[in-house]
């Protein structure tokens, strides 16, 4: 049933071949990450990609500061990755933690890049796949970030995330919008 889903998922960024699917098939590994489970940790070499079937993660960070940051969430049918720390082999900056218990399918990376290098259509996806995240999604994002408002923020985010919504905590959401607990109570409350 998860490649079933992990492929029409795929399939929405490229109409990829039952030749191309069959040996990304292959790769693919189920995996369960407990709730508070980490898929990656902050300073280890990341190897793998996964695909969240079903549950929700996060990406985050500590500054020197100490506050944890959550730059991203990973719901279902979403890929979860430190993408630079896996594509450079370099060590990961980020954190990604399972908000619930979270079922995965994961697949290495390399042997994906691999195969990327052999069949035309997964180059097309994987194309689509960065343009759309790590472009078009992420270059708003960051510039929101520098020039909104946390109020402004906030009402994006209810906006933007509202099917995983009842499942965050306020220190969730906070984290996200880069602002504290109490903040959020704030204008929530309208305060």
């Amino acid at each position: 049933m998860s490649k079933v889903q992990f492929f029409q998922q795929v399939r929405r960024y490229y109409p990829i071949t039952a030749a191309a699917e069959q040996v990304w098939a292959d790769l693919l590994k189920q995996k369960t990450y407990r709730k508070g489970e980490l898929m990656v940790t902050e300073g280890e070499v990341p190897r793998k990609f996964a695909f969240i079937c079903s549950g929700l993660a996060y990406q985050s960070y500590l500054p020197l500061e100490g506050e944890m940051v959550i730059k991203y969430f990973f719901p279902e049918n979403r890929f979860a990755a430190s993408v630079t720390a896996t594509m450079t082999e370099t060590p990961s900056k980020f954190t990604i933690a399972a908000v619930e218990d979270t079922i995965v399918l994961e697949y290495d990376f390399n042997a994906f890049r691999k195969l990327v290098d052999t069949y035309h259509d997964l180059a097309l996806f994987y194309i689509n796949y960065l343009e759309k995240h790590w472009i078009t999604e992420k270059e708003p994002l960051e510039i929101a970030f520098r020039t909104d408002t946390a109020l402004t923020r906030y009402q994006q985010f209810l906006l933007s995330h509202k099917q995983i919504l009842p499942r965050l905590k306020k220190y969730h959401i906070a984290s996200y919008l880069g602002i504290t607990p109490t903040q959020l109570s704030r204008i929530i409350n309208g305060k």
